[in-house]
């Protein structure tokens, strides 16, 4: 079986580093994308991955013009991109009432424009090789919204709209494209609550516990599967039965 290049944005956080090592497991060759700026976070990504085919690249997905030369790189150096983890994300917590400009624009710039920005050069890429697998990590809160989240919520829930679609768009070139809405995991992020409000969280959650990221990473490894091809525009809950809808 031809061995499969995959992109992960985000890669080095906390969902990011096991959706790497799923999709490495499962024979991929991963590039994991992220800003180089936390050197420590860094440090331990590269020993969690140790001895897995899994390599690192700088990039701010951000950045229209460096993700179309990455894509183009990658398709130069590796022969072409079949597998697109869209998981790269920030938040920028605060009630609409204290919003400012900025903090909008930074979460739709990164986490819904960081979508585009890698889709629009990886779908050339993808269609003219006939197979392509692209999977948008949104969130709960893009289904349900969340107080002091209107930019996270909103840039959650335009993933949603973006993956149907694109879609659409592509479903006769052999590409799907998915998206997949995480709850609450174990991650340093969210760990890092206040410890009432974690408590608060979890007893919310029907199984009663936070998800783990390698949970994610599971759900990403089975829609980016060769095998995948009759799934499409679909939308994967992994939450915990926190919100449960069809």
């Amino acid at each position: 079986m031809e061995k499969r290049t995959a992109v992960v944005t985000g890669g080095t956080g906390g969902l990011g580093t096991a959706i790497c090592i799923a999709l490495a497991r499962a024979g991929r060759s991963v590039i994991a994308v992220d800003l180089d700026g936390n050197r420590e976070r860094l440090d331990g990504f590269r020993r969690e991955v140790d001895g897995l085919d899994v390599t690192f690249a700088a990039l701010d997905v951000s950045d229209f013009d460096a993700c179309v030369e990455f894509v183009a790189g990658v398709e130069r150096d590796h022969g072409g991109l079949d597998i697109l983890v869209n998981g790269a994300g920030i938040t920028r917590d605060v009630t609409l009432r204290k919003m400012q400009r900025e903090q909008w624009q930074q979460v739709i710039d990164v986490n819904l424009g960081g979508v585009f920005n890698m889709c629009r050069p990886a779908v050339d890429v993808m269609v003219g090789r006939g197979f392509g697998r692209v999977v948008n990590i949104s969130s709960v809160n893009g289904q349900t919204g969340q107080f002091g989240q209107a930019n996270y919520s909103a840039a959650k829930a335009g993933m949603h709209g973006f993956t149907m679609a694109m879609a659409r768009e592509v479903a006769r070139k052999g590409v799907t494209v998915n998206s997949i809405s995480p709850g609450y995991c174990e991650t340093a992020l969210v760990t890092a609550m206040p410890q009432d409000i974690l408590d608060g969280i979890v007893a919310r959650v029907p199984v009663g516990r936070l998800g783990q990221p390698a949970e994610i990473a599971r759900a990403v490894e089975f829609l980016t599967a060769d095998d995948a091809g009759f799934i499409t525009g679909a939308n994967l809950p992994v939450n915990g039965g926190l919100f449960i809808s069809f």
